[in-house]
């Protein structure tokens, strides 16, 4: 018998990948989208009977998911993917913090009224749930599966940086304290990443302006030979573990689990040196700088690896086949 799958946001960077990947494996999934254009595109790119979808306007609003999970008794597992990225909102609460909670936990209450099988639940969370946005740059500082961001509400609405930060902090913290209140049956596992690159799940799916994480590359590409070079550096992860996490964190039955997913550390000038060193007809028309020591703080997740126990992609591998995606759309 076929397993059921409900994916919140899945026109999203990762949940594409995910649905991919639970296609590939005979899953049938059910797809949330804001609007029927969004599911029309995504039957078309999936172009699988598996896949289908259903219409959730707003992540904020009462009761979100209730009609999907009265409509579709066949879900036994719930990968609540759909949370607000922005980093340019005017109203901090209004448009990060209440509809990541909200929408998180509009999902779980939805469940316990409507969907006593299902059996497994899995969140997409982030490294930012789990340090402070003014902290993850201080080099002696570890960050694990155990740590928390400090920063408290107030301080989430002091700027749109902030505020991304605590509202997955916030609304991983309402998912664990209801799970600890109402004791379901299903298991609940987090999937927490850092920076996510890698090639879209789609070649079509390449624009001009990429997702919040592989903007990062993209806008590398468009430099100058005298450009001045973004400052940007951190921790990486390829999307293609990301969706293979979320798949294990159901599939092993675990509960309780934090799966903190850390490749290796990256910088702009690091990145420039995979695009000269992969592409030779990159090598003249784009900056150079010294590739220097990477100074953020460290994240430790041996627990999740030894976990998964599968080896993360590379940073060059998840940069050249990012890279070389979007420049074959630009020929194109």
């Amino acid at each position: 018998m076929t397993t059921t799958v409900l994916v919140s946001g899945a026109t999203g960077f990762i949940a594409q990948h995910t649905i991919k990947l639970l296609l590939s494996k005979g899953y049938a999934v059910v797809g949330t989208v804001r609007t029927a254009a969004k599911g029309d595109h995504l039957i078309k790119l999936f172009a699988n009977e598996l896949f289908s979808y259903e219409i959730v306007p707003s992540l904020d609003a009462e009761g979100a998911f209730d009609d999907v999970l009265n409509k579709h008794s066949e879900i036994t597992v719930f990968l609540h993917m759909a949370s607000p990225v922005t980093f340019s909102a005017d109203d901090i609460e209004a448009e990060l913090l209440r509809p990541a909670v909200n929408g998180t936990v509009s999902a779980l209450k939805a469940i316990q009224k409507y969907g006593p099988q299902i059996k497994h639940v899995v969140i997409t969370s982030s490294y930012c749930a789990m340090v402070h946005p003014a902290q993850w740059q201080i080099p002696d500082l570890v960050v694990s599966e155990d740590s928390w961001s400090s920063i408290s509400w107030e301080d989430s609405k002091e700027n749109a940086l902030f505020g991304y930060f605590g509202s997955k902090k916030f609304a991983e913290k309402a998912a664990w304290s209801f799970y600890e209140q109402e004791k379901p049956k299903y298991t609940l596992n987090m999937v927490n990443p850092v920076f996510v690159f890698g090639p879209q799940a789609f070649d079509s799916e390449i624009k001009d302006q990429l997702n919040h994480s592989v903007e990062v590359v993209n806008k590398l590409l468009s430099l100058e030979k005298d450009s001045e070079i973004p400052s940007d550096k951190g921790s990486f992860v390829d999307v293609r573990d990301v969706a293979k996490a979320h798949l294990a964190a159901f599939e092993n039955g675990w509960t309780g689990k934090r799966l903190l997913m850390n490749s290796e550390d990256f910088s702009s000038p690091s990145l420039l040196a995979i695009f000269r060193e992969s592409f030779d007809y990159l090598k003249e028309s784009l900056p150079t700088a010294a590739v220097e020591p990477i100074e953020i703080a460290k994240v430790d997740n041996k627990k999740t690896r030894q976990d998964l126990g599968f080896s993360f992609l590379d940073l060059k591998t998840s940069i050249v086949d990012c890279v070389g995606q979007i420049l074959n759309a630009k020929r194109k």
